[in-house]
């Protein structure tokens, strides 16, 4: 892919395993300049050097949580560049006790902090992200196969990556006319750190190695190239859509 010349903004970079490192080491190796977040000063020795690596000349903590983070990084943004051609938000969270907790047994305090932390900062992000991208973009974000059919211990994301997967639709649609694409990657199981958080996950990773037409786990390099050609001008006739990477998990009865 050829992203030279395009400036992007990737959300949720959390160490070098990260699907968003994925993701955004494929951007960068394909030409594209990346201004990167990372959550807190603790996250940041983490982050902080991929980010160098990667000659980012944007490096901004940013928790969806904390009100006014991720307008400032926006702002940063739209100070320093005036303009972006896309945006990979890669961030999910549920409370523990919550995850692992049946959906009906969530708390609503439970329920509505992963909604918005998972779904509805996409939503922010593509807001303060649309004024930038005058001359049309893409924006990315990641939900799992659990989200339309049952995985064990999934639990509460599976409903919250549900109404991610339809906020994608309705969103693709609404900003169609800018020329602004909208999608979902949904990787199959690999080990991250928001991954070892879900019960019993290396299981889940084992099954889907044995079940899938070619019995491999994915990884963030592949992730990384699906998403390069996402944002890349040879697919501006794509919107809208869940694009499976998995291996051919989600095919299989």
């Amino acid at each position: 892919m050829d992203l030279q010349g395009k400036k992007g903004v990737v959300l949720g970079i959390a160490n070098e395993h990260s699907i968003a490192y994925g993701c955004a080491s494929a951007f960068h190796a394909a030409g594209a300049e990346l201004a990167v977040s990372y959550l807190n000063a603790k996250a940041e020795p983490y982050v902080r050097p991929l980010a160098e690596a990667m000659q980012c000349p944007i490096i901004f903590p940013c928790d969806v949580r904390v009100p006014g983070q991720l307008e400032a990084f926006f702002d940063k943004v739209a100070h320093d560049w005036g303009k972006i051609d896309f945006v990979l938000h890669s961030i999910a969270f549920a409370p523990k006790e919550d995850l692992h907790a049946r959906v009906i047994d969530c708390s609503q305090a439970g329920f509505a902090m992963a909604m918005d932390v998972s779904c509805h900062s996409f939503i922010r992000a593509a807001k303060l992200a649309e004024p930038l991208m005058s001359r049309g973009g893409c924006l990315l974000t990641v939900t799992f196969y659990g989200s339309e059919k049952v995985v064990s211990d999934y639990n509460l994301m599976g409903p919250v990556k549900a109404a991610l997967e339809s906020a994608v639709r309705y969103m693709a649609a609404e900003l169609g006319d800018k020329r602004i694409r909208v999608h979902a990657i949904s990787p199959g199981p690999l080990k991250t750190r928001a991954a070892s958080g879900i019960a019993r996950f290396d299981e889940l990773m084992e099954q889907t190695r044995l079940r899938t037409p070619e019995h491999r786990l994915v990884s963030i390099e592949d992730i990384g190239n699906l998403a390069s050609f996402l944002v890349s001008d040879a697919a501006s006739a794509l919107t809208g859509n869940v694009e499976y990477i998995d291996a051919g998990n989600h095919i299989v009865a």
